[in-house]
């Protein structure tokens, strides 16, 4: 089978768009899946005021999914450095849970560049296990930025 990579939906890209750049200083996050029939990556929920914890119980355990994770200004993470400055890094995390489909595993990685690049993300990681998904991980991620 050769890999299929999907386009991003174009109300998508406006709304990553306006997360990016948002005002607001609490932790947010869109869930993005893929529409198979369609080709495309679309959004599948949005959530405000909600914390790398609480974003897991969002993730399906056998669907790969796109948490375009973030918190405040950026919509992203309200992230605490050790000298006592705060900053709001937008995260991509990519879900490819074990035990899904092969063929849908190849559709989400084969998709997961384009998205990446579409919307100009530079902090992307990856999760198997939706259980990792925990503020101490994304905690440890972001300390390799800063």
């Amino acid at each position: 089978e050769s890999l299929v990579v999907c386009d991003v939906a174009e109300d998508l890209v406006e709304k990553l768009r306006k997360f990016r750049f948002r005002k607001e200083t609490n932790n947010a996050a869109i869930i993005m899946k893929i529409d198979k029939d369609k080709q495309l990556v679309v959004l599948d929920e949005e959530h405000e005021g909600i914390s790398p914890d609480e974003l897991k119980d969002e993730l399906p355990e056998r669907q790969p999914r796109y948490p375009s994770h973030a918190a405040a200004i950026w919509s992203y993470y309200k992230y605490q450095h050790e000298d006592g400055r705060v900053s709001y890094p937008l995260c991509f995390i990519f879900s490819s849970p074990v035990g899904c489909k092969p063929e849908q595993q190849m559709m989400y990685a084969g998709s997961k560049n384009k998205l990446v690049q579409t919307a100009e993300l530079t902090k992307v990681f990856e999760i198997r296990n939706t259980e990792d998904l925990t503020e101490e991980w994304l905690r440890e991620k972001l300390g390799f930025f800063h």
